[in-house]
């Protein structure tokens, strides 16, 4: 029986019997591709449908666009979950959202203090005008956090990364200013210095234009080569559209954030070393606790924004942007309310020129 069955199965007339295709053969990405692996991705539907000539279950199975996600059956696509820091229905917009605009009144409201108070010696000493510019880069600062709420887009990715890098270039220049101008005041005092050719209008006003200028150079180069733009990452997390902003180029992110970083030491270096000047508004004091507040939240913001993805990175941000604004408007301008409101009797000449003789 065995001998029969071989010689009918190789007879040259015998018929024809088909042999079925693999499973894995029918598995064909839409539209007309075959590619076996694409029969186990998630983001596949399918639907059975039989053979034209065997009648065997198989199925088809069509990748969802990039945008959508097969349901738990596998025979639909919806659309996926989108995710950003939205103002609809996310707590976290609401709760940057009133700190940003808590931090503006407030900034506001020093400003004012200032502006009132412009004659007396506090405010006059170390250049009341610079004080000014610091305070409207740091209400500008709170006001940039905007930028990071709601759905991002090509124009707000543009200003969301370079508007906080110049503003704080601002505030950072202007402290360091400060800084060199309690310097060259202090040497200026021996009789017969050099320095006081320095004390001038002009230079402080140099120096801040300067220390900013070279970031404008940076945003711009960044924003000319390669700037940054909206991105949709599909792949973080399933069945979850991130909508989120790419830096374009992270060799221009970082260079501007290592700038802002290299303008923060130096002005820490210059304050920490004169601030035990005999000067009773010396600021360099709090001008070192501030730059402190403001290395110290950037430093420990680098690793968490790595280590982070969607939502939760710009939160990171975001937090950065406010601590550092908030530091230095507490450090710097606090104590100097605190004088001009509750001890008026040191907002005075006479207890300036005193201490000075002590």
């Amino acid at each position: 029986m065995s001998s029969t069955r071989s010689s009918l199965d190789s007879h040259d007339g015998g018929p024809d019997i088909p042999h079925p295709d693999p499973p894995s053969s029918h598995h064909a990405k839409y539209p007309g591709t075959t590619d076996p692996t694409l029969g186990h991705s998630e983001e596949l539907f399918s639907f059975p449908f039989q053979h034209s000539k065997l009648s065997v279950d198989s199925e088809i199975c069509m990748k969802c666009q990039n945008d959508e996600w097969p349901n738990e059956k596998r025979d639909q696509c919806l659309p996926k979950v989108m995710e950003f820091i939205s103002y609809q229905n996310d707590t976290m917009a609401s709760v940057f959202s009133c700190i940003s605009v808590f931090g503006c009144l407030v900034t506001s409201f020093t400003f004012g203090i200032f502006i009132s108070y412009r004659d007396t010696p506090i405010v006059r000493a170390n250049n009341r005008n610079l004080s000014y510019l610091l305070l409207v880069s740091i209400f500008l600062s709170f006001l940039s956090v905007f930028l990071f709420l709601g759905r991002p887009n090509d124009v707000t990715c543009r200003l969301r990364e370079t508007s906080f890098g110049f503003f704080f270039s601002v505030a950072v220049s202007s402290l360091l200013t400060k800084t060199v101008m309690v310097c060259v005041a202090f040497k200026s005092t021996k009789p017969g210095s050099a320095w006081r050719k320095w004390l001038n209008v002009k230079l402080p006003y140099t120096i801040v234009l300067l220390c900013s200028f070279l970031q404008v150079v940076i945003c711009v180069l960044w924003l000319s080569i390669s700037p940054p733009f909206q991105d949709l990452d599909t792949e973080t997390y399933p069945g979850i559209l991130i909508i989120q902003c790419n830096e374009g180029s992270d060799i221009w992110f970082y260079s501007m954030l290592g700038y802002l970083g290299l303008l923060a030491a130096m002005s820490f270096v210059l304050a920490f070393m004169v601030r035990t000047l005999p000067d009773s508004f010396n600021e360099a004091k709090y001008i070192t606790f501030s730059m402190l507040v403001f290395l110290s939240v950037w430093i420990s913001m680098i690793p968490a924004y790595l280590s982070t993805r969607g939502k939760n990175m710009v939160a990171v941000e975001i937090f950065a942007v406010m601590a550092s604004s908030a530091g230095l408007l507490g450090c710097v301008f606090f104590p100097k309310c605190f004088i001009i409101l509750f001890k008026s009797g040191m907002n005075n000449k006479t207890e300036l020129l005193g201490k000075r003789k002590e």
